[in-house]
């Protein structure tokens, strides 16, 4: 039994599909403030199969000691955690009240509970504005934004727990750019307002919901100016979780991963990419650079080869094609079933 925070989420949901096809039994808990129950009922169709929903928030230790001794868990997979960058610079001490006050709750949890397998969801962000790419798991640390340092100060925590206590087994996973779609067009990407990520916006904008991208600058040291990043499809990404847990049950070891393709590409490879595969105009305007951004981010993924025996399979095509089946199939997102509304 795996117990899976922020489960309903959008790479929660797609790791749960992963899991239950793998034969795992799940049990999400969710507080929904940023994700909707029905990504969870389409699990189960995609699937065939059923998972346990809990109701709650991380930072009610109660509840978390509750749902883990109910469920019989013998690991967790923590995705629970807020992720726009815009919005912990305005809002910093919801980030560490949620993100790095709610993973306490969860640890101590734990603790109390005696399950010590975890499998964290981290961020290219702890990378900072890199000194060197690709970058690789030694790459110094720091963040440039409340939401990058409250994973980064996750990540000491778990390192400083593991040394405490060798039975500890952690892997932090640092993911780069997760985009795409379930093949199936069932569940995918549903940010709540203004998408904070480039592909979710490009897909309103072909499926006719928004006027045009905004290119945050176009005078980057990269080929044709724009921000290069690693993006990675969502299904390889919930794939990697599953390959961290196989790994965790035979090392008691807390340990960085990244997983990311390793190939950069830019906003305009990006835009190009999605026209062909949604068949739509991308209409874009070139804006001035926004604070905080970087000129390029993309991984070294060789650990993951090496440590899990995992790799990155679906390409930018699958990657485009499947984001534009859910979204042209549900252009409201979830809240276009109106039959579950």
């Amino acid at each position: 039994m795996i117990l899976v925070t922020g489960g309903a989420g959008y790479i929660g949901s797609h790791t749960c599909v992963e899991l239950l096809q793998a034969g795992q039994a799940v049990t999400v808990v969710d507080n929904f403030c940023n994700s909707q129950a029905e990504s969870l009922l389409r699990v189960e169709r995609i699937t065939g199969k059923t998972l346990t929903v809990i109701r709650a928030d991380i930072r009610d230790r109660a509840a978390m000691e509750q749902a883990l001794r109910s469920s019989g868990a013998q690991a967790v997979i923590h995705f629970a955690g807020l992720k726009a960058v815009g919005e912990s610079v305005e809002n910093p001490l919801a980030y560490y009240d949620n993100n790095v006050g709610g993973t306490v709750s969860l640890l101590q949890a734990m603790q109390a509970c005696g399950v010590k397998t975890l499998v964290f969801s981290s961020s290219a962000t702890v990378y900072g504005d890199p000194q060197r790419l690709p970058l690789q798991e030694d790459h110094p640390l720091s963040a440039t934004n409340p939401y990058g340092t409250s994973k980064l100060v996750i990540e000491n925590m778990l390192r400083d727990l593991h040394r405490s206590d060798a039975d500890w087994r952690i892997s932090i996973l640092r993911y780069f750019n997760p985009v795409g779609a379930h093949a199936s067009g069932l569940i995918g990407e549903d940010p709540q307002g203004t998408p904070n990520n480039l592909l979710p916006y490009v897909a309103q904008v072909a499926v006719g919901a928004r006027t045009h991208v905004n290119v945050w600058g176009n005078d980057y040291a990269t080929p044709d100016g724009t921000g290069v990043r690693d993006y990675i499809h969502v299904v390889d990404l919930a794939l990697g979780h599953l390959k961290a847990l196989e790994r965790l049950r035979q090392h008691a070891e807390c340990r960085a991963i990244n997983l990311g393709t390793g190939t950069g590409y830019s906003v305009l490879d990006m835009l190009r990419a999605f026209e062909q595969a949604s068949g739509r105009p991308v209409p874009y305007q070139i804006a001035g650079r926004r604070a905080g951004d970087i000129a390029a981010c993309y991984a070294d993924p060789a650990q993951a080869a090496q440590l899990l025996g995992w790799r990155a399979e679906r390409d930018l095509q699958a990657m485009c094609q499947d984001a534009w089946r859910w979204q042209s199939g549900n252009p409201q997102g979830y809240r276009s079933d109106t039959s579950n509304a």
